[in-house]
């Protein structure tokens, strides 16, 4: 079946990863994603290696499957002239340079709209592309520090910590790929194309809507998760077991009965101090206290056992290794092997989107740097001899 995007045509001049992984879910959606690169340098996320002895570059493989790398020096004028006609047949430009950096080069929003009204132009930046940060440069880190999620992580009294994932550059990248997809629905509509814009510090206020609106509304700053989350004093937070931690996900009013009885402590249900979502932070690390001896005395999947017996919501704290040993995670395509189209096979991990009529089909293979420069091209009207001028100059 044709992917929901077939016939959409994608230039990706992102790197590492909040731009490019906007564009392998629009790839994996159907649209044809060229991604465009430094001659010889490539993505910077080439060159984040497994290790010396490994170099396979783990960030670019994440982000990058199922494109065409073509090589482009945007800084040359030769550069700037190919990437302008590539444009002027294309439906969707992404980027994340610092803002005013497309610009610079020539081939900013209103430049390329000049040769295409229907363009339209993605780009994410750090901070956003007005203010008094918006020509600094950052990273994930600068999202997750700047936006707040590093001052909720870990427990009151420590030291500050960020995610160990690049949390901020994912939902930057989800915040463009749905802009993108938006844009693209008005384009059929109107005929235009426009601007769109995303940025890291923007997603993970975005991301913590919830928690921003209570200070909004209240004037007092959420905190620390805490085994838990700060706004949710119920029975709702993490517990160490006899072999792990579980997860207790929130326990109904109606069910915290049956949950203090299924861990043999019926006399907490007793206890007004517990009852009710509204109950103090106080009383709720003071439950917590009461509840760690109990949850230590039983491994996780006895816990489990007893929960779901019991119909209470729980999850184990699980790494990575465990997940990918999920069999449901497999079997719902979180996870995937595939061709790797040089006679290999590659796990994966895809967009998890399942859709009826218009199913994802992820890639496994991954361009080499500069793999499809010469198709891409002769597809757009070069000679071979321009091709090889291109080259002399540096422009490819």
């Amino acid at each position: 079946m044709p992917g929901a995007l077939e016939g959409i045509r994608v230039l990706d001049v992102g790197l590492l990863v909040q731009g490019p992984q906007a564009g392998l879910l629009l790839a994996d959606m159907g649209a044809d994603v060229i991604k465009v690169e430094l001659p010889e340098m490539g993505d910077h996320a080439r060159w984040i290696v497994i290790s010396e002895d490994d170099l396979r570059g783990v960030y670019f493989h994440a982000n990058n499957r199922g494109k065409r790398s073509v090589t482009i020096d945007l800084r040359t004028a030769s550069g700037v002239d190919i990437f302008k006609r590539l444009a002027a047949d294309a439906d969707v430009v992404i980027s994340n340079f610092k803002p005013g950096t497309m610009e610079s080069w020539g081939v900013g929003y209103d430049d390329l709209k000049a040769i295409n009204p229907g363009i339209i132009w993605g780009a994410g930046s750090t901070f956003g592309p007005v203010g008094p940060d918006s020509d600094r440069e950052g990273a994930d880190l600068a999202g997750q520090a700047a936006g707040g999620l590093v001052s909720t992580i870990g427990h009151d009294g420590e030291p500050p910590t960020p995610v160990g994932a690049t949390i901020a550059d994912h939902c930057a990248s989800q915040n463009l790929a749905a802009g993108v997809l938006a844009a693209l629905v008005s384009r059929g509509r109107t005929g235009e194309g426009q601007r769109v814009d995303v940025s890291l510090l923007g997603g993970q206020i975005w991301a913590q809507a919830s928690e921003y609106t209570h200070y909004l509304l209240t004037g007092e700053v959420p905190g620390r998760g805490t085994y838990g989350h700060p706004l949710l004093r119920g029975l709702y937070g993490l517990f160490q077991t006899q072999d792990g931690w579980i997860g207790i996900i929130g326990v109904p009013l109606d069910d915290q009965d049956a949950f203090f009885i299924a861990i043999d402590q019926p006399e907490l249900a007793l206890d007004p101090r517990y009852q009710g979502l509204l109950a103090s932070r106080e009383d709720m690390r003071e439950l917590f206290a009461r509840l760690n001896p109990v949850f230590a005395t039983k491994t996780t999947a006895e816990w489990g056992e007893i929960f779901t017996k019991a119909g209470v919501r729980w999850a184990p704290v699980r790494d990575y290794s465990e997940v990918a040993q999920d069999a449901g995670a497999w079997e719902n395509g979180y996870f995937q092997k595939l061709d790797d189209g040089r006679g290999g096979e590659v796990a994966v991990v895809p967009a998890p989107i399942t859709m009826t009529g218009t199913p994802l089909v992820p890639s496994g293979w991954l361009p080499e740097l500069g793999e499809h420069t010469d198709e891409v091209l002769q597809g757009a009207g070069y000679s071979a001899g321009d091709i090889a001028r291109f080259r002399a100059e540096g422009a490819v």
